[in-house]
């Protein structure tokens, strides 16, 4: 587990699984849907083509803050329509150097034109504190000779 490590390993470790929102679909419902599955963002789907992201910085930025009601704004109206993905075999830090360089904290994966997941700033990071730990198990296991030859 390295910083050179492919995205798509993260993703075969935490799983594929996708939980998206329509463009039509009412912010409210995004929200509601984003707090049942436990995720702070959301895919904007038509079918199988990726429309766009909304996450919960969408909602207090775009909804809260312009006084908008959440039942009466539909997704396609706050959503952030210019997204940037990666690719199963982009680096862990090719994804970090992109979130931070951008400020955003969710990447849609891009397989064969169809979207395979969504990684975030926490997967990310989950991902290199455990390269980190294997590292230091490695060192220590070494420094003491139990390290195989």
């Amino acid at each position: 587990m390295e910083i050179t490590t492919p995205v798509g390993s993260i993703l075969d470790r935490k799983g594929h699984q996708l939980w998206s929102i329509n463009a039509g679909a009412t912010v409210y419902d995004a929200i509601a849907l984003m707090a049942e599955k436990n995720v702070g963002a959301l895919p904007v789907m038509e079918g199988s083509k990726l429309l766009g992201m909304i996450s919960e910085r969408d909602y207090t930025r775009k909804v809260i803050l312009h006084g908008r009601v959440s039942r009466e704004t539909r997704v396609v109206d706050i959503m952030t329509s210019d997204v940037f993905t990666v690719a199963p075999g982009d680096s862990v830090e090719d994804c970090l150097e992109i979130m931070t360089k951008n400020h955003i904290r969710h990447l849609p994966v891009i397989e064969s034109g169809d979207l395979a997941g969504i990684v975030s700033i926490g997967d990310l990071v989950n991902w290199i504190i455990l390269a980190q730990a294997g590292r230091i198990d490695d060192l220590q296991r070494y420094v003491t000779g139990a390290y195989p030859a």
